[in-house]
């Protein structure tokens, strides 16, 4: 399925757009529409665009990280739109496109929404940072922060997959995550499958590989989910070898040498995700053991219980998931 439009985001798309112009004036007044707007429509619409010359040191983190660039073991070197170049672009014109800031409850305070390099940059550089300060709350910035980045650079794949993971665990539910990220039910699924497949330590290695969609990051996550490949193996691979590469082609590294491997038996792993329970895997099949003693006696016995409801709500979800046809990367 392919991206949802902007079209009916305009207001905030505007606001991000427009931001980047003085700080007198006024974003464009949204037209009325019969459709109910998003939740960080009503908070940037109508508003003025409030851009200020803030102190970085008063700027905190907030939220799910959604790019990699700065924050991977191993930064691609051929990305010309680098932290580097930025930097550079920043000291000699200054910074021409303003962060996305709230304001934070420690008063005096902000958090930033989206614009991180460029903060970071600026803190560098040490300059005060042009923000635009808006009043939002958790719905209404993760939606702005994936307007932001639809309006001006799309997201890997891998990149959207960290980031819904990092949703996720922050407490908010998919249909949020499918809002944020523009994903259709079926997108969703494959950005969760390579998350919960691939080792982070092995994806932070490889980095956001924006030239590499599905098929790739799918390929590698069903070589681990085989057994041909494990954490400490990739790493191993990706930091002896992959040191001085692109972040794509450190990803094609290790399909290859993962592919010179595949006819031998894989390893056998097992994982342990609560004290007395283990799921071993294989190449022939899949098994689980729980221990009916210890500290979590009472939950094995639970799970006695309830494991095969549970595997059957999960089989019924899977097949209506992947019974739909999505064209997304």
């Amino acid at each position: 399925m392919a991206r949802k439009s902007l079209g009916g985001m305009s207001g905030i798309a505007n606001t991000i757009a427009r931001s980047g112009g003085a700080a007198d004036k006024v974003a464009a007044k949204p037209k009325p529409s019969s459709k109910s707007a998003p939740p960080a429509l009503g908070a940037l619409q109508g508003s003025l665009v409030a851009i200020r010359e803030i102190d970085p040191a008063l700027i905190d983190d907030w939220g799910p990280v959604d790019r990699l660039d700065a924050f991977t073991a191993v930064n691609s070197v051929d990305d010309g739109d680098g932290f580097d170049a930025l930097k550079d672009s920043m000291r000699d014109g200054g910074q021409q496109v303003p962060i996305l800031v709230r304001r934070a409850a420690r008063e005096g305070r902000y958090e930033v929404i989206y614009g991180r390099r460029r903060l970071k940059a600026c803190r560098d550089l040490g300059i005060k940072v042009r923000a635009n300060v808006q009043d939002l709350d958790d719905a209404s910035a993760l939606l702005a922060k994936g307007l932001e980045n639809a309006a001006r650079r799309n997201l890997s794949f891998y990149e959207k997959a960290r980031f819904a993971q990092a949703i996720q665990e922050a407490g908010h539910d998919n249909a949020t995550i499918r809002q944020v990220l523009s994903l259709s039910k079926s997108g969703l699924s494959h950005l969760t499958k390579v998350t919960q497949i691939v080792p982070k330590a092995a994806g932070d290695l490889i980095g956001a590989a924006p030239k590499s969609g599905r098929p790739k990051w799918t390929a590698l996550a069903e070589r681990f989910s085989a057994g041909y490949l494990d954490e400490q193996g990739a790493c191993d691979v990706l930091t002896e070898q992959g040191a001085d590469l692109p972040s794509d082609e450190r990803l094609d590294l290790l399909l290859r040498v993962v592919s010179k491997t595949r006819n031998a038996p894989p390893s056998q792993t097992e994982v342990t995700p609560v004290e007395g329970v283990s799921i071993k895997t294989g190449r022939t099949g899949l098994s689980l053991s729980a221990k009916k003693s210890g500290p979590n006696a009472d939950f094995v016995m639970w799970l006695e219980g309830n494991l095969a409801e549970m595997i059957q709500k999960s089989y019924a979800e899977f097949t209506a998931v992947n019974a739909r046809q999505d064209g997304d990367n």
